[in-house]
């Protein structure tokens, strides 16, 4: 399964083509992306979504943006131009830290005293923007090789939400060890959560599997324990949108609960993350903000209400599992055992 979900055409005054996540699965359609306004309203409304995705898409974004400014302009002033978009996409989502990891990179670009004049600068920010997204396609297939291991013949596997190639680059994070150890031809069975409000799981995770030969049953989100309680799960695996230097991570609201019941229920639960998810200026998951979302994905189940208009509704799109409950964090680099911030430190040194 190898869905490219975001991508550059054309030179410096090319645009994006991502699919569009929100048609998905009655619609696979690619919308192309011409300016840095329509690359804001994607990640807002999760168009592209996914930590690794949105950094890609955040990057693609400031050289959409940085084609509204002249050539003639000088450095100084394709330098703050450039700072101004990078504030404006990073208001986007708060809580993925790819996003803000991936701006900080092509800012660093802007400031490296070899670049000549604006048009050069262009140049520079969308090869940066394409590396990013190389690299990220590499790291998901080595995060794949490093997990694989993990899911034994005839096993099952419980995922929340959507970790795989619709997340990244392509591949995947959490799905590329299922797809990897598919690949490996290793018979093994998926439970995926629906993973409300959005129903990520049921959408685009059921998806991907299927698409990919992989055997996949769909499960709503209070099933997991009832199915860990007839031993019916052997491992959990989950992406992360960002994880504190101690290994406590942020995911999709609901990964925390499903996190206590395997611990209750002696499975282990891993997290597969490249390392551009890490976020090591802060010591634990207490400092991770959390991206709280529109009431009208609560009440509404797609288009059809389901609560009262006047409700008082909390909706959080994250949770933090802390590293007390990971068997370990799946990287491009590795296995980081029982992480912990030494653990963490060592690995991605």
């Amino acid at each position: 399964m190898n869905i490219k979900t975001i991508e550059w055409t054309g030179g410096i005054d090319g645009h994006v083509r991502l699919i569009d996540q929100t048609l998905l699965p009655g619609r696979c359609a690619v919308l192309s992306v011409r300016d840095v306004e329509a690359m804001w309203e994607a990640i807002k409304v999760l168009r592209v979504r996914g930590a690794p995705a949105i950094g890609i898409a955040a990057a693609f974004g400031l050289v959409l943006g940085m084609q509204q400014i002249d050539d003639a302009a000088t450095i100084t002033q394709a330098q703050q131009k450039l700072q101004q978009l990078s504030d404006y996409l990073a208001g986007s989502r708060p809580t993925a830290v790819n996003l803000f990891w991936a701006l900080e990179r092509m800012l660093k670009v802007a400031k490296k005293t070899d670049t000549e004049n604006t048009a050069q600068l262009k140049q520079k920010l969308l090869d940066e923007a394409q590396a990013i997204r190389d690299e990220d396609a590499a790291m998901c297939r080595a995060i794949g090789k490093h997990g694989a291991g993990l899911i034994k013949e005839g096993s099952t596997v419980l995922t929340h939400c959507n970790a795989g190639g619709l997340a990244t680059a392509e591949f995947g994070t959490a799905l590329a060890v299922m797809f990897t150890a598919h690949e490996q031809g290793k018979k093994f069975r998926v439970f995926a959560d629906e993973t409300r409000p959005l129903l990520q799981g049921a959408r685009l995770t059921t998806w991907e599997l299927m698409q990919a030969g992989i055997d996949v049953t769909l499960i709503c989100d209070n099933m997991a324990g009832h199915l860990m309680s007839r031993g019916e799960i052997d491992l959990v695996i989950t992406g992360a949108d960002r994880i504190a230097a101690n290994g406590d991570a942020a995911n999709k609201i609901g990964t925390y609960s499903v996190a206590v019941l395997a611990a209750a229920h002696g499975i282990p639960f891993y997290i597969a993350a490249p390392s551009s998810t890490f976020d090591l200026s802060i010591p634990d998951g207490q400092q991770i903000p959390i991206e709280q979302r529109d009431r009208q994905e609560v009440i509404n189940f797609g288009a059809q209400p389901v609560a009262p208009e006047n409700v008082q509704v909390y909706n959080p799109a994250f949770d933090v599992t802390p590293a007390k409950y990971l068997a370990g964090i799946i990287t491009e680099r590795g296995l980081i055992d029982h992480p912990s911030s030494d653990s963490i430190r060592q690995m991605l040194q």
